[in-house]
């Protein structure tokens, strides 16, 4: 059975949202705390065209999804909601025109409250940590 909601997370996240499908996101992995997503590299992402680097907005994005992401293997039906609440990104070096690989792990979640630590590499170089906070309403049978 959790493979199958696996299979169904991740199949939902990588073709059923249109801009995730434009991206061209992989889930690598999924977890019920973590999270591991790639993103191809490709001319449309550019932010700095002088220096042919990714667009910020393109990875907060991406670290955005990943937290709510890594939060749906915690819901208990398909009617439980999730929004984001604050998303804080510390860019530490431009990303070149490579893949980007993010991770994002759950270090909170409460009854209405999850919070995920993301990270963004390229070749094992930290290239942006963040952290998301979600509003989390579970509305299935094991809710408050």
């Amino acid at each position: 059975m959790e493979d199958q909601k696996i299979a169904f997370i991740k199949s939902t996240y990588e073709n059923t949202i249109p801009f995730h499908k434009f991206l061209g996101v992989k889930v690598e992995l999924l977890e019920d705390n973590f999270t591991r997503v790639r993103v191809p590299f490709k001319n449309d992402l550019i932010g700095d065209f002088r220096n042919n680097r990714w667009h910020g907005g393109v990875i907060a994005s991406v670290m955005d999804s990943l937290g709510g992401l890594v939060g749906t293997m915690h819901f208990t039906s398909l009617e439980d909601k999730l929004s984001t609440i604050d998303l804080r990104i510390d860019y530490l070096h431009g990303a070149k025109a490579k893949d980007v690989l993010v991770e994002g792990k759950i270090v909170r979640l409460g009854n209405r409250i999850l919070v995920v630590k993301m990270k963004a590499f390229q070749d094992d170089v930290l290239i942006a940590e963040g952290k998301g906070v979600y509003n989390f309403i579970r509305m299935g049978i094991n809710a408050d």
